[in-house]
């Protein structure tokens, strides 16, 4: 008896559309993707049981740092724009084109208003280095009995990006609580009794 001879195929698989889907995917992602400023300030948040998420746009954020200093940054170039050029139509500082731009696309700034200037005429390199040096005797928004500009900050951002701002605090776990309480008394005096604390998970860290 002959044996039945299986006629061979080959097998092809068409990937276009599973390479359509792919681009698409792709595509929707890096449109829809919040890219997150690089923070040169390092803080670590205390720990909470509370998982109520920050708002993701128009959002403000005060980095207290563990020895004290403070410092900001915004979201989105558009709205920092838009705080740097409240605060050059207030009288704050005068700056440049360039220094303008330089500040609106900072990752994160904090100097006393007089000293701005200079430090935005620095290198970028030198610019982190200056916010970060633990040494540093100028770095950090002033905030305290006798000089408090964190407020002239902050006010000035309410006012430029509306009322749907949304500010949050983001303090290092070992930072005094006095310093804490300082930047809260400053945003009550310019009525921004609204803000969001920020904290790592518990849960996650277990």
């Amino acid at each position: 008896m002959g044996r039945f001879k299986v006629k061979k195929q080959d097998t092809f698989i068409d990937m276009t559309p599973m390479s359509d889907v792919m681009v698409l995917l792709l595509t929707f992602f890096m449109l829809t993707a919040t890219f997150v400023k690089e923070e040169p300030v390092k803080v670590n948040t205390p720990g909470s049981v509370s998982e109520v998420k920050i708002p993701e746009n128009n959002l403000l954020t005060i980095f207290v740092e563990k020895s004290g200093k403070v410092f900001m940054c915004m979201d989105n170039p558009i709205a920092q724009g838009k705080l740097v050029d409240k605060m050059m139509e207030d009288g704050a500082f005068e700056l440049s084109a360039k220094e303008r731009q330089i500040l609106a696309e900072a990752p994160t700034f904090g100097m006393p208003l007089d000293y701005t200037k200079a430090w935005l005429n620095q290198e970028a390199a030198v610019r982190t280095k200056m916010l970060t040096d633990p040494k540093s005797e100028v770095a950090g928004i002033p905030c305290d009995s006798i000089t408090d500009e964190l407020k002239i900050w902050v006010k000035a951002a309410t006012e430029a990006c509306g009322e749907g701002m949304r500010v949050a605090i983001k303090a290092d776990q070992t930072t005094q609580y006095a310093v804490i309480k300082r930047v809260m008394a400053s945003l009550r005096e310019i009525d921004v009794n609204r803000y969001n604390l920020i904290t790592s998970l518990k849960a996650g860290e277990e």
